[in-house]
């Protein structure tokens, strides 16, 4: 999983000059594969449930599953969201990133910061000890505070062999609940908010979903490893490693 975690950071780090005006989400998708392919890693996404792509790339009200598409191309103000699942001898790890795409509003940047920070804050106490439940009330307390939304709809999860896994880690609720983390476990740590409301839909292509109301959404992702210490996180790496 560390594996497969480092060279997946590297793929989302270096993917960043494609994430350009006039470039299509098609497109870098296929780039995305070809590196993850290229690293010996497996794109997991790709057949999950019948899903075709490497990647999902979600826009602007664009909250997850983003259908990669060579008819939507990216302009500029485009907020765009990565989500990718890869695999190093079949152990897996999951992880999303934001883009701005020239310049986008003030607003968005404040919700990406948000989401970050979320995470970021999260992820200190995926410590063994601690309930599940704590990293939940975490997000939501960080996210509601600055006046945002959190999606109820989807969560993160548990993950190892395969990329979904228990347990469930929503984005809200009160701390001390649930299961107690346990040195080992793994974790894909997930907010997604919104700038309103927090409803989201389903699009007919049966992957896409959105906000409700239109509103701007950011995810961010790591795969995190539960210590007795700082927890690990898998899907990050050092840019002077290159």
């Amino acid at each position: 999983m560390r594996t497969a975690g480092h060279l997946l950071a590297k793929i989302l780090h270096d993917i960043k000059p494609a994430i350009k005006k006039g470039a299509t989400t098609l497109e870098i998708d296929g780039m995305i594969e070809s590196e993850i392919l290229r690293l010996g890693l497996v794109p997991e996404c790709k057949g999950y449930a019948g899903y075709k792509h490497a990647t999902c790339i979600s826009l602007n009200d664009g909250v997850v599953h983003g259908v990669p598409s060579d008819k939507v191309v990216l302009k500029s103000g485009d907020f765009v969201k990565i989500d990718v699942v890869a695999s190093y001898r079949g152990f897996c790890a999951d992880m999303a990133r934001f883009y701005f795409v020239g310049n986008v509003s003030l607003d968005v940047k404040k919700l990406a910061d948000v989401a970050q920070w979320a995470l970021d804050s999260a992820i200190t106490l995926a410590i063994e000890g601690n309930h599940l439940s704590d990293i939940s009330a975490c997000i939501q307390k960080i996210v509601e505070k600055e006046g945002f939304g959190v999606v109820r709809k989807f969560a993160g999860h548990g993950i190892g062999r395969n990329l979904h896994e228990d347990p469930e880690i929503p984005n809200y609720g009160k701390p001390g609940l649930g299961p107690i983390l346990r040195r080992g476990m793994t974790l894909a740590i997930e907010p997604m908010i919104t700038m309103r409301g927090f409803d989201v839909k389903t699009m007919g292509d049966g992957w896409t979903a959105k906000t409700v109301d239109g509103s701007i959404a950011a995810h961010v992702e790591d795969t995190v490893l539960v210590t007795v210490g700082a927890p690990e996180i898998l899907t990050r790496f050092s840019c002077s490693e290159n």
